[in-house]
């Protein structure tokens, strides 16, 4: 079942739109079933993902929402956002 992703970083612009380039390549590699939108952390309401990927210093704004968040500390990691996200479709039963 195809998940729905949300790439956010607070003005919707840089980090964000570089950060989903990032992950593309990464889903598309290892075949996860993970569609990305990206937006400005405002709009996160909106979308309803089922994982919500930021720049570690974001991870703080959502530990009261009921959303699963990934923390990415360095953009070119690409093996770490692999392993993160497997984590998560482990967790989903993915």
């Amino acid at each position: 079942m195809m998940k729905k992703g949300l790439v956010v970083c607070r003005t919707g612009m840089g980090s964000s739109m570089m950060l989903c380039i990032k992950l593309n390549s990464v889903i598309e590699k290892n075949h996860f079933p993970l569609e990305l939108e990206h937006d400005v952390l405002s709009g996160v309401g909106m979308h309803n993902p089922d994982v919500v990927i930021v720049m570690n210093d974001l991870v703080d704004e959502f530990k009261d929402k009921d959303v699963y968040v990934i923390g990415i500390r360095d953009i070119m990691d690409t093996k770490y956002m692999e392993e993160e996200l497997k984590k998560f479709f482990k967790l989903k039963g993915e």
